[in-house]
C-alpha cells in the first residue's frame, strides 16, 4: 500500500497539483487585478494595527498567527535543503515566484473562509473551505467530504509526522533517544490543545513570530559574516533558475528540475490553495472579509521571502565543504541547514538550531489541531467528540515521536491531495464572490480617502441587499442595514 499511494502522490504533486495551484493562483491574480502588488501596503498596515481587541473573540493577529504556525513549519528548513539539492539556486527563483501568485490565491480563499464563518461558542467564529463549499455552492456533501478529510490528515497524520521529524532530529543531532521527545511533546501538546482554540491562538500570538524572528536573525548573522557573498547568492539563483551557468543545476537535472522543484517546495511551503490556512483566517473578528484576506496573503509572502529565502542563503553561504550543486546527496536534505548554521557560526549553535526546529515543528502541531477542532464543529461534533479530538492528538503526537509510520505518511499526503483539488474547484467557482467583496472594499476605501478620513479604519462589512454581491448571504454575521450603491463609490 505505501508503495502505491507513494507512486500516486509523486504523480500528482510533481505534476497535478502544482498545474492546477500555479493555474489557480495565476487565475486569482488576474481576476483581483494583482491585489497582492496593489494592497501590499495596507497588508502591512492592517497586520500592525491587528493587535487590537477582538471583542472576546480571536484577534485578526491571533488568526494570523495560527495560519503562520503551520506555515511556518520543518518544510522551511529541510524543505527549502531538499529544493536546493535537486533543483540547484536556481529552485529558490521559482519558489518566489509562485509565492508570488500564492498570496492571491491565500487573499482569495481567507477573504472567502470570512464571507462564509458561522458564529461559534464563546463569542468566536468558525468556517473555512467546508463552509464555504456548503454555503457558497449549496453542497453540504462535498463539504463534509472536505472536514472529514481534513480532520483525520490534521489530527491523526500531521501530529505524527511533525513529532517524528522532531524527535528523529533530536536523536541524531544530539544522541537524545525518541521516546524523551515523545515524553516532552506529550506534555506540551496536551498542556495546550486541551484549552481549546483560544489557548492555541493567544500560545500561537507570542510562539510564531518569536521563532521565525530567531531564524531570521541567525540568517541575518550569516549575511553579517559573508557580506560580499550577497551578490553572488543573488547572482547563482537567477542563472541557475534559466541555465545561465554551467555547475549550477541540482542533481535533479537542468532548468526543467529547477522549475519543479522552486515551484513544488514554495507551493508546499506557503500552503497558498491547499485549503488549510482559510481554517484559521475564518476565526478572526474583524470589520471586513478583505482585512484577513490582506492578511493572510501577506504570511504567504513572509513565509517564502523571509524564511525559506533564509534557509537558502545559510546554505548557499557555508561553501563547498557544505553544500555543492549537483554533488551534495538527497541523503543530507534534513540536516543540511544545521549543518551550514554550525559550520558559519561555531559548533555552539547546534543545540539553538535544534530548538528552532522543535518549535517550528511542535507550532505546526497546534496549527493542525487548530484546523481540525474547526471542521469537527462544521460536523456538528459534540463537546465529547471535541475531547476525543483532543486525546488523539495527543496520542499521535506521542505515537509519531517513537514510530516509522512511512504508511500514515502517504495517506496523509494522499488527503491532503484530495482536500487541495477540492478547495480549488471552490475557489475557482465562488470567484464572483472574492470579487464583489474586494469591489465593496476598494470602493469604502476610495470614500474614505475622498473625505480625508484615515482609509484603514471604520471599513465595514455588510452583505444585506448588496448589490455587488452574486447572491444573498444567508446567516447574520454580516447582516445589518443595506447601504446604498452610490453610497459604496
Amino acid at each position: 500500500m505505501t508503495e502505491l499511494l507513494t507512486a500516486v502522490n509523486d504523480a500528482a504533486y510533481t505534476y497535478l497539483l502544482v498545474a492546477l495551484l500555479v493555474a489557480v493562483g495565476v487565475l486569482m491574480t488576474w481576476r483581483t487585478r494583482a491585489v497582492q502588488v496593489r494592497l501590499f501596503g495596507q497588508m502591512l498596515r492592517h497586520v500592525t494595527r491587528s493587535r487590537r481587541g477582538a471583542d472576546g473573540g480571536i484577534s485578526s493577529f491571533q488568526a494570523f498567527a495560527i495560519g503562520m504556525a503551520t506555515r511556518i513549519g520543518i518544510g522551511n528548513i529541510t524543505g527549502v535543503a531538499i529544493a536546493l539539492i535537486l533543483g540547484g539556486p536556481g529552485a529558490i527563483f521559482w519558489m518566489w515566484l509562485v509565492s508570488l501568485v500564492g498570496m492571491a490565491t491565500a487573499f482569495a480563499e481567507a477573504t472567502l473562509a470570512q464571507v462564509f464563518k458561522v458564529r461559534a461558542r464563546g463569542g468566536t467564529f468558525v468556517g473555512g473551505p467546508a463552509y464555504y463549499i456548503a454555503r457558497g455552492l449549496g453542497s453540504h456533501r462535498w463539504g463534509t467530504a472536505f472536514a472529514v478529510m481534513l480532520v483525520l490528515s490534521m489530527a491523526v497524520a500531521m501530529p505524527m509526522v511533525q513529532a517524528n521529524t522532531i524527535a528523529g532530529t533530536v536523536e541524531h543531532s544530539h544522541g537524545v533517544p525518541t521516546w524523551a521527545s515523545a515524553l516532552v511533546l506529550l506534555l506540551l501538546t496536551a498542556l495546550v490543545v486541551f484549552g481549546g482554540v483560544k489557548l492555541v491562538a493567544r500560545v500561537a500570538e507570542i510562539m510564531t513570530p518569536a521563532m521565525a524572528l530567531a531564524y531570521v536573525l541567525t540568517a541575518l548573522a550569516v549575511i553579517a559574516l559573508n557580506l560580499e557573498s550577497v551578490p553572488q547568492f543573488f547572482s547563482d539563483i537567477f542563472a541557475g533558475a534559466f541555465g545561465l551557468r554551467a555547475g549550477l543545476a541540482g542533481v535533479g537535472g537542468g532548468v526543467v528540475a529547477a522549475v519543479l522543484n522552486g515551484v513544488r517546495r514554495g507551493l508546499f511551503s506557503n500552503e497558498a490553495g491547499m485549503g488549510t490556512s482559510p481554517n484559521a483566517a475564518a476565526t478572526a473578528t474583524v470589520a471586513h472579509p478583505v482585512h484577513q484576506g490582506l492578511i493572510q496573503s501577506l504570511g504567504v509572502f513572509v513565509d517564502t521571502m523571509f524564511v525559506c529565502t533564509s534557509t537558502a542563503f545559510i546554505i548557499l553561504a557555508s561553501g563547498a565543504g557544505t553544500y555543492v550543486p549537483g554533488v551534495t546527496g538527497i541523503d543530507v536534505g534534513a540536516e543540511l541547514t544545521t549543518l551550514a548554521v554550525t559550520t558559519q557560526l561555531g559548533g555552539w549553535m547546534a543545540w539553538p538550531m535544534t530548538v528552532m526546529i522543535f518549535f517550528f515543528g511542535f507550532s505546526s502541531i497546534l496549527g493542525a489541531y487548530a484546523y481540525a477542532e474547526v471542521n469537527m464543529d462544521f460536523l456538528r461534533a459534540g463537546g465529547h467528540a471535541r475531547h476525543v479530538l483532543r486525546v488523539v492528538v495527543v496520542l499521535t503526537t506521542g505515537i509519531g515521536s517513537v514510530l516509522a509510520l512511512q504508511t500514515v505518511w502517504a495517506l496523509m499526503d494522499t488527503a491532503m491531495a484530495v482536500i487541495t483539488v477540492i478547495n480549488l474547484v471552490a475557489l475557482v467557482r465562488l470567484v464572483p464572490w472574492v470579487t464583489g467583496v474586494l469591489r465593496d472594499y476598494e470602493d469604502q476605501v476610495a470614500a474614505r480617502r475622498g473625505g480625508g478620513l484615515d482609509p484603514a479604519d471604520e471599513v465595514r462589512f455588510v452583505a444585506t441587499g448588496h448589490p455587488g454581491l452574486p447572491g444573498e448571504l444567508s446567516g447574520d454575521v454580516w447582516a445589518g442595514e443595506p447601504v446604498a450603491a452610490g453610497a459604496r463609490a
